[in-house]
């Protein structure tokens, strides 16, 4: 089984509206240790893309590149370099492959990851994105290695997304606003790690719907 990269358009809208309808959810965990816009502008990056992608097709690696480009020039915050980043390498590392496979997937996740750890200086357990990000790139990776149904590598992601946004509620924060409160942070949930997780799980969802 393969998801065409030319049938991006169903994954990017499905990140989209995933992030759009979360954005007040987002905005509530972001003001337990942080500023609170976190659900503002990732909803202002996401639904900007979408309003510019229109009717329009797009393949799953331009749309990334695009996106990324819209969170990376134009909103606030440190998430819209982070996702920007992420997005871009992502797509870099499939060429306008013709074909997306599960080894290839893993590889686009994990050249987000490295693109990330380019920019910051977190790493697993310093309750951020990586937290989510580090082990769906793992668990892709390994699905692939094992040869495993493409349907069911994007479930075991979904399983990893959630258990990786909350293993964060118990760490306490290294990076960003809420490393100033210390211990305090603890019992919270990283806003950066949940929006990756709707983000990841809203991407898997469209992948599935594409799978050929």
């Amino acid at each position: 089984m393969v998801v065409k990269n030319a049938k991006g358009r169903e994954i990017l809208l499905a990140m989209v509206g995933a992030v759009h309808e979360n954005k007040q959810y987002l905005g509530d965990i972001d003001g337990l240790i942080g500023d609170g816009d976190h659900g503002m502008n990732m909803n202002k990056g996401f639904v900007t893309y979408g309003e510019r992608l229109g009717d329009n097709e797009t393949t799953f690696t331009d749309g990334l590149t695009e996106l990324g480009m819209v969170l990376l020039n134009e909103i606030g915050g440190s998430m819209g370099p982070i996702y920007g980043t992420i997005f871009m390498e992502m797509a870099d590392a499939a060429e306008d492959a013709e074909d997306i496979t599960l080894s290839l997937f893993g590889d686009m996740l994990a050249a987000g990851l490295e693109g990330l750890y380019g920019i910051v200086d977190a790493r697993p357990g310093d309750k951020t994105l990586v937290d989510t990000l580090n082990p769906c790139v793992e668990c892709v990776k390994s699905a692939a290695e094992a040869g495993k149904d493409y349907a069911v590598a994007l479930d075991e992601m979904q399983e990893c997304a959630e258990k990786g946004k909350e293993s964060t509620k118990e760490m306490v924060a290294m990076y960003g606003r809420a490393a100033r409160l210390g211990e305090r942070s603890r019992g919270v949930l990283d806003a950066g790690a949940t929006s990756c997780c709707i983000i990841l799980k809203a991407m898997a969802d469209g992948m599935k719907k594409v799978l050929e």
